[in-house]
């Protein structure tokens, strides 16, 4: 079994959103990311989806797109990104997954996942554009430790956490006792995946350090 990570798919098969926008290696990048999908990923295998995965406004809006997804290999972990503007209760989300029949997905809300002798956390994470840092780092801080606590005590102590987040897990605010990253320390985690940044300019942008 393995464990892959993607992020950003900006689905859009129930909006006219074409990605095209930010390059033309955008097009049709649906069909790019499905036959590299099918190539790879087996049905016991995990997907970890951390976030912006639908342009959809409303949760009923996405019926196309978890279609989508739900037809690809492997078991599907989403986590909220900052376009995820369907995104709703736990309850309500499972309970649009189950009336549909999508039966490979799941999310990361406050709860946290095993996989194999890996826990899966997370939580969306702050940007440097929004207003009242002080106020949404906390509460994201907050979110982060809540997913923890709930591995490390469905789970044990003993195993790797894999953290996921939109955002990168770092800031330069100067707040630095709400950092993401002491967080993580705290909690002895080694890895964390993010995604939010695409498009060539924006990769220059992407950043790997030791936690």
């Amino acid at each position: 079994m393995s464990i892959y990570a993607i992020s950003d798919l900006h689905l859009s098969f129930g909006e006219n959103k074409p990605m095209n926008i930010f390059g033309e290696n955008w097009t049709n990048h649906e069909e790019k990311i499905k036959k590299d999908w099918q190539k790879k990923v087996k049905e016991n295998d995990w997907v970890l989806m951390p976030g912006d995965f639908s342009w959809a406004m409303y949760l009923e809006d996405t019926y196309k797109d978890f279609e989508y997804l739900n037809c690809l290999p492997g078991k599907k972990i989403l986590l909220k990104g900052n376009h995820d503007y369907w995104w709703t209760t736990l309850t309500k989300m499972r309970a649009y997954l189950k009336e549909n029949d999508f039966e490979n997905i799941d999310f990361i809300y406050n709860n946290s996942y095993l996989c194999e002798n890996k826990i899966i956390v997370g939580t969306r994470g702050w940007s440097e554009q929004e207003e009242k840092p002080e106020k949404i780092i906390k509460r994201e801080n907050l979110r982060l430790e809540m997913s923890l606590k709930n591995g490390v005590e469905q789970y044990g102590k003993d195993k790797e956490i894999i953290v996921c987040m939109h955002y990168p897990p770092f800031n330069s605010y100067e707040k630095q006792e709400l950092s993401f990253i002491e967080t993580m320390k705290k909690y002895n985690v080694k890895k964390c995946i993010y995604g939010h940044i695409h498009g060539s300019e924006a990769q220059k942008e992407a950043f790997n350090r030791r936690i």
